[in-house]
């Protein structure tokens, strides 16, 4: 996958996220969705294909990572 021109992203954090310390931020951009960590903006950024991301919030909502916390 081709790394996406971010520079006009538009990111958005979770409102539930309160202080913003520990949340992380994503955009979707044109095909793909970017995530990064609020604390370190400059340090990556993952990329992942929408369905790929709706199939992982999906499986939030879901309950299937409740186990692992």
């Amino acid at each position: 996958m081709h790394q996406p021109d971010l520079s006009g992203a538009r990111w958005h954090k979770s409102t539930l996220s309160g202080d913003g310390a520990s949340c992380v931020e994503v955009a979707f951009v044109n095909d793909v969705v970017a995530v990064r960590d609020t604390k370190d903006r400059d340090g990556g950024t993952l990329i992942f294909r929408q369905d790929t991301w709706a199939t992982f919030v999906g499986g939030i909502k879901a309950g299937g990572f409740d186990k692992l916390v």
